[in-house]
């Protein structure tokens, strides 16, 4: 199958993919930090995390260079342009919440996108090039929620956000190998969304694992505990002499 944009252009078309990451990864970390109650620092701050957090870990692991974001002009000052934007405007929480949602789910494929890219292009295998790109699309977010003192949300409890993130470069590795990568990034990106849309409103998420029994277990470790003291008690005292044998 023919590809339809050259390697230079794919790898055009993703930096923009990338660019446009910072700038809603910045908005959303702006909004973040406005529910945080920070000021205006505040906001620059965890914008700036959130937009090129994900980027930064993606190029260290890739090991090509400085990252991207301290080399080029562009991804400082969009992803601080996009938590200055949620500095300014406020809107209703209804209509906040359904922005949210599908910004969230555009950058997560945007991403996802231009971090398998790059790992290809590096000449990584596809397994890499899954694992760079998910954590291209989570790097930020995760990064911005442990600079607030959260729980990173990819961790659990957010509705297949990892997943759809691999999924994606799934779809974008195995269309590259057929030779059409503009199929990759189309299929992808929509794909993603959709995935990452129907998740969120309908809470799919990954099982948990099997609760624990820590009462259980405390007893049992309470009663080992007891044991070894008695046990150590009643050495000491057939070693100690009586007192009328010690005087």
């Amino acid at each position: 199958m023919a590809s339809w944009l050259s390697p230079a252009d794919v790898d055009q078309v993703t930096g923009y993919l990338d660019l446009a990451g910072v700038a809603i990864c910045g908005l959303l970390g702006g909004t973040v930090a406005r529910v945080a109650g920070l000021d205006l620092f505040g906001y620059l701050a965890v914008g700036t995390v959130s937009g090129l957090g994900g980027g930064i870990i993606r190029d260290t692991l890739l090991q090509r260079g400085t990252p991207v974001a301290l080399t080029d002009a562009a991804y400082l000052p969009t992803a601080m342009a996009g938590a200055f934007l949620a500095f300014l405007f406020t809107i209703g929480e209804a209509q906040w919440n359904r922005l949210f949602a599908w910004l969230d789910a555009a950058v997560l494929s945007f991403w996802a996108i231009a971090g398998t890219q790059k790992t290809l292009a590096a000449g990584l295998a596809w397994l890499a090039a899954v694992l760079i790109g998910t954590v291209s699309a989570v790097g930020g977010g995760a990064v911005r929620d442990l600079l607030l003192s959260r729980v990173p949300a990819v961790l659990g409890g957010n509705g297949l956000y990892a997943t759809v993130a691999a999924a994606v470069s799934g779809v974008y590795i195995v269309c590259a190998r057929l030779g059409a990568p503009t199929i990759g990034i189309v299929v992808g990106i929509l794909g993603g969304m959709v995935l990452r849309l129907v998740a969120n409103h309908r809470n799919w998420s990954l099982p948990g694992g099997l609760p624990l029994e820590p009462t259980r277990a405390l007893r049992q470790v309470r009663g080992r505990t007891s044991r070894y003291r008695t046990r150590a008690a009643g050495e000491h005292t057939k070693q100690e002499p009586p007192d009328d044998e010690s005087r």
